[in-house]
């Protein structure tokens, strides 16, 4: 998480963000999850090949005592992928009922004092809000009759929103971003965050993207594409999965650059961006970008970049950082949607009528604001007139 300054560059007040503000502890963490698959948490370890066995081993107890629950699962929504370890029931409603009873057996059995649930599932096919996810009473009344409209994200969303547990999705699906789960929360004092974990490519892109602008470079195209191997890339080898992560990972530069203020430099731009399944290449994703640019007097460049990464070892550590976060935001009494870990995410949840930020040095000046805020620190705005008076 890093360290967060506080007062003035003289000051020399930069504590460790963990030694900052209140914190659960690691090791009080008790993880718990539902798969569709019934492997422990070690054979679905070993299986993915992230981590080397002989790491895995030194944690192997602790890892096989996590055995998953059976998951509410609909393959129309996730196509490329089928399972064993599926609930089942009369209808969605009582699917949410399973998993809330699933919530509450597991507090009782480790003794917990508080809960978070962060959505890991794989990325659902493409959907747009309809009347059903309107209001509580609409989205309630879906759920009873079974409606498409109501996808597996969307259960595990309200059955955590019901709990008044702080709620995070991780994949581009809508799950809590629909006006229903949104009341849901504010009702029922949860925290939520999403969508969509910024981790590989997108990350870099909020990072350059920022800087290209800051300067006025225009940007003629920027062609983006990745190749990766593991369970992500195979379910996102159906079109209509690649077409929601497609929609959050393309939304980045038009709210960044700006077109509609910037029409010369930006107007016309090109963005393209592809996903392709190469199981050989595993979790080891790589993403490659060429971007075309323009400079002064119209001569033109190109900038290309290379980001070969490991996909789980980015995204497993914010997960971490997310669980204590949220964590920490309910404690600390807010409810609703937490703007401030947009940092986070691909895609920002944000108010109705609002913009999402997506630069990512503003989305962490937010996050370390907030933090500041909370502890009654003063708000760094980098002004720096008071070095000059």
């Amino acid at each position: 998480m890093g360290t967060v300054r506080l007062g003035k560059r003289t000051d020399n007040r930069t504590p460790l963000i963990k030694d900052f503000v209140p914190l659960a502890a690691l090791d009080d963490l008790v993880f718990g999850a539902w798969d569709i698959f019934e492997d422990n948490a070690f054979e679905a370890a070993k299986t993915a090949g992230v981590l080397e066995l002989s790491m895995l081993e030194q944690v192997r107890p602790e890892l096989e005592a996590i055995e998953p629950w059976p998951a509410v699962f609909d393959q129309r929504y996730v196509k490329r992928l089928m399972g064993t370890n599926i609930k089942t029931g009369a209808n969605k409603q009582d699917l949410a009922d399973q998993v809330r009873d699933d919530i509450r057996r597991f507090k009782t059995e480790h003794d917990l004092d508080r809960m978070v649930m962060i959505w890991c599932g794989s990325t659902e096919i493409f959907m747009t809000a309809t009347a059903a996810h309107e209001t509580v009473e609409a989205f309630e009344h879906a759920l009873q009759s079974g409606a498409d409209e109501i996808p597996s994200s969307m259960v595990y969303a309200y059955a955590a929103l019901k709990e008044g547990l702080p709620y995070a999705n991780a994949a581009p699906n809508l799950s809590a971003d629909i006006p229903a789960l949104a009341q849901l929360a504010l009702d029922n004092g949860s925290p939520t965050a999403g969508k969509d974990l910024k981790t590989g490519q997108t990350l870099i892109k909020t990072i350059v993207a920022p800087g290209l602008k800051a300067r006025l470079l225009g940007v003629e195209g920027w062609y983006s594409t990745n190749i990766l191997g593991n369970r992500d890339g195979e379910v996102l080898d159906d079109p209509e999965s690649f077409k929601t992560k497609e929609e959050s990972k393309k939304s980045v530069l038009d709210y960044i650059l700006q077109p509609d203020l910037y029409p010369t430099l930006y107007g016309d731009l090109c963005h393209v961006v592809r996903i392709n399944y190469y199981p050989p290449r595993g979790d080891n994703k790589e993403g490659w970008d060429n971007i075309d640019l323009v400079g002064w007097l119209g001569y033109k460049m190109q900038l290309k970049i290379n980001f070969l990464c490991r996909d789980s070892i980015l995204a497993a550590p914010i997960v971490l950082d997310l669980v204590l976060f949220l964590d920490l935001a309910k404690r600390a009494g807010m409810s609703g949607i937490q703007e401030w870990l947009s940092f986070f995410f691909k895609s920002p949840v944000h108010a109705p009528g609002l913009y999402p930020e997506h630069d990512l040095f503003i989305q962490l000046m937010k996050l370390k604001n907030t933090l500041r805020f909370m502890r009654g620190e003063e708000l760094i705005t980098h002004l720096g007139l008071e070095y000059y008076d």
